[in-house]
């Protein structure tokens, strides 16, 4: 992994981070001023947000290169909170939602992510790709024809760059381009002014004037239990896949924390609360190449700067470019084998319902969060059933004994209609039940082989279990004949 002291020794990468974070920057604008309106707040409250969120989360983040901002799931969970009770809640809530943050990175969060199933991680992809894609679409509606040329160029300038230079981003390149043609030529065409109004200066400390009662407590604890979990979820989430992208391995629990971190410095001056943002972490990582943390906080950076000092130039960018460099972004990030016709033939129909259940949970609901939640749990339910039925049993009878051997994976899944494989009536006095291969995982299998003995005690005969050790010895021994 690059490091921070290296980039800096290095001209070259410096410059591959420097302007990686500038397109970053351009790129985060329309997208968080639109995510101000989701929520309900004033354009600028969004783009503080974002200035100060990257820049914290460049020092106190666990992966370089990732950019948290104001984000659309965020702003989807606080929105009813603004409308009911204004600003000053918001800001309360979003100090809430860090400290949630914080306690559960300290809590082991972060491991969780190890169960999540590559389906799952490429339900997320797919999804994110569909959303980027689909954000675009009202940038294309209801415009002026030359929004359509201008686009189809920006498309073709992205692409064909890299093939004659990498020295710099192709997407910076058609940004300023098209930028260029519309000041030259005095094009009417959506600019990134049209989206909201810029901050005119630099943020202001922001304390929220509200009583520190249990009621506030009350109003604002769901709020913030949602914003915490989405913005963990979200965060973990882009994590993972810039790990993939990269080939380097981010420390997650120190992103968790650093999220709450970033969080409370964006409620210090008025923020609305955000997490990794998926499509600009892209653009940093993919078209910037950005390996460092260096390239995060110049985003944020150059975010407040060009916003306060150059902001009339910065809304003359033309709509056009960003969704050119998005609708690429999309495309890009699609895992298309994962949906070409041979990989659906080879993969177990269970894992591509768990892709698909993602995909569309996702999008039903605006939120990536609840479409990895759905997708976990469907995997989980998948993979239960599926063992369930690997579970076997067999019998022989030996000088007046009837054994049965069970073997496989015994818990609540499979265990539930065991009772049912032993012939009560016409066993001998004497049965065996040999477990030798097969292990106990949970009280239902130990609950399950009472009731089996019982059942047999009824008859009055003897029930003798053999074939455990270890872990399955001890919770049989433990358990047995105390769960009623």
């Amino acid at each position: 992994m690059q490091t921070v002291s290296e980039t800096l020794r290095s001209p070259r990468r410096l410059t591959t981070e420097i302007l990686a974070g500038l397109v970053t920057a351009l790129a985060l604008i329309p997208e968080v001023v639109s995510f101000a309106v989701i929520a309900g707040v004033d354009p600028k409250v969004a783009l503080y947000t974002s200035c100060i969120m990257a820049m914290t989360i460049a020092f106190v983040g666990g992966r370089p290169a990732m950019v948290s901002a104001a984000a659309g799931a965020t702003a989807l969970v606080i929105a009813p909170l603004v409308a009911s009770h204004g600003l000053d809640y918001l800001i309360a809530a979003v100090w809430l939602a860090g400290a949630l943050q914080i306690v559960l990175a300290v809590a082991g969060v972060a491991k969780l992510m190890r169960f999540i199933p590559r389906s799952v991680m490429i339900g997320f992809v797919n999804a994110l790709a569909i959303l980027i894609f689909a954000a675009q679409l009202r940038h294309l509606f209801g415009v002026p024809w030359l929004v359509y040329p201008m686009v189809a160029f920006g498309i073709v300038l992205i692409v064909a760059i890299p093939k004659l230079t990498t020295a710099v981003p192709a997407a910076l390149v058609a940004i300023v381009v098209l930028t260029g043609a519309v000041i030259l030529f005095g094009l009417d065409v959506p600019d990134v002014a049209d989206q909201g109004d810029l901050p005119g200066g630099f943020p202001t400390w922001m304390i929220p004037d509200l009583p520190f009662t249990t009621e506030t407590l009350a109003i604002i604890a769901p709020y913030a239990v949602g914003l915490a979990l989405v913005g963990l979820m979200e965060s973990l989430m882009t994590a993972k896949l810039v790990d993939e992208i990269t080939d380097s391995r981010s420390d997650k629990t120190r992103e968790a924390w650093g999220q709450g971190v970033a969080n409370w410095a964006g409620a210090l001056f008025g923020g609305m609360g955000g997490c990794a943002m998926i499509g600009q972490t892209m653009i940093n990582v993919k078209e910037g190449r950005a390996r460092t943390r260096i390239s995060t906080f110049l985003a944020g950076l150059f975010l407040l700067v060009l916003c306060v000092t150059v902001g009339d130039v910065v809304g003359a960018i033309p709509m056009a470019a960003l969704v050119a460099v998005m609708l690429v972004i999309a495309v890009t990030t699609l895992d298309w084998h994962s949906i070409a016709p041979r990989t659906l033939r080879l993969m177990p129909r269970s894992e591509t319902l768990v892709m698909l259940v993602t995909v569309g949970a996702t999008l039903a609901t605006d939120n990536l969060a609840i479409g990895v939640v759905s997708g976990v749990l469907t995997a989980m339910v998948a993979f239960a059933r599926r063992v369930a039925h690997m579970t076997r049993v067999e019998t022989a009878d030996v000088e007046g004994t009837r054994t049965y051997r069970v073997s496989g994976e015994l818990f609540w899944a499979s265990s539930n209609d065991l009772v049912h494989r032993f012939d009560y009536a016409h066993d001998p006095e004497h049965v065996v039940i040999d477990l030798t291969d097969a292990e106990v995982w949970d009280a239902s299998t130990v609950a399950t082989f009472d009731s089996v003995q019982h059942k047999y005690a009824e008859r009055g005969k003897r029930v003798e279990i053999v074939g455990l050790d270890g872990a399955s010895m001890a919770r049989l021994d433990r358990l047995s004949g105390k769960l009623g």
